[in-house]
């Protein structure tokens, strides 16, 4: 008898391109593909904040290097893969929020979430599947929030719920060419960005009665699921979302 055997979790001899990866989220995600063996190239807006990151990382033993991008500028973006691709990996972990009760939701703040959370994730999906000649894994940093509906939350929960459809598109279109497309949807994760909600007791309290696991999301919770995606252990997985939500899709 022949025993199965697990696929790898390993990424060695692979590029992973994370955007938004200087900080937050999207910091894990580029830590969790470095550990894992692949070389990873991070994309930010702020130079001195990827230049950071990446001094850090390299000092900490990881195949890093990284170069300032705004992904909302999309003749930029092309010009990045072009610079510095192809990938075999791509994390998209750029986004914005802005949220306010749906009846007061202004066109200038539907424009900047919707420019960056759906059109930039769109395109960045487009043209990292231009480069995967023999196939790979493209995952997109979506949300609890593209799954079900929140107060204040009507423009960014839009947003979230497309990418949820173009990514079931896109794996249908790209599967025969070994391309997977996944999402993460995490429930709320503790980060720098995210103090101010933490900061308020009874906000707290709401979130963590959502939440069955009655705890608050890390960061490091995320990286495993950014792995899986990432190697060949999820090999047959694709168009689906793995919700880091703690339960709060459950009911």
């Amino acid at each position: 008898m022949s025993l199965p055997r697990t696929p790898s979790f390993r990424l060695d001899g692979r590029r992973a391109l994370v955007t938004g990866g200087s900080r937050g989220i999207g910091l894990g995600c580029a830590m969790a593909c470095a550990e894992a063996g692949a070389h990873v190239v991070i994309a930010a807006r702020s130079a001195d904040q990827v230049a950071q990151t990446v001094t850090e990382m390299t000092q900490a033993g990881f195949s890093v290097e990284g170069h300032p991008l705004d992904v909302i500028d999309l003749d930029a973006m092309r010009q990045y893969f072009a610079d510095h691709g192809p990938f075999d990996v791509v994390v998209n972990s750029a986004g914005l929020a802005r949220h306010s009760p749906a009846i007061d939701a202004t066109p200038e703040d539907f424009d900047a979430v919707v420019s960056i959370n759906l059109r930039a994730a769109y395109f960045l999906a487009q043209e990292a599947a231009k480069g995967m000649k023999n196939g790979g894994s493209i995952i997109q940093i979506s949300s609890q929030m593209g799954h079900v509906g929140g107060i204040d939350r009507s423009v960014y929960c839009g947003t979230k719920h497309g990418i949820e459809g173009f990514t079931k598109a896109m794996a249908i279109e790209w599967g025969p060419r070994n391309i997977r497309i996944n999402t993460i949807c995490p429930t709320f994760i503790r980060t720098p960005l995210t103090e101010g909600t933490f900061n308020n007791p009874e906000r707290v309290a709401w979130i963590k009665s959502k939440i069955k696991l009655d705890r608050i999301g890390e960061i490091e919770d995320i990286m495993g699921a950014v792995v899986f995606l990432a190697s060949d252990a999820s090999g047959l997985v694709t168009g689906t979302s793995i919700l880091v939500d703690g339960g709060w899709t459950a009911g």
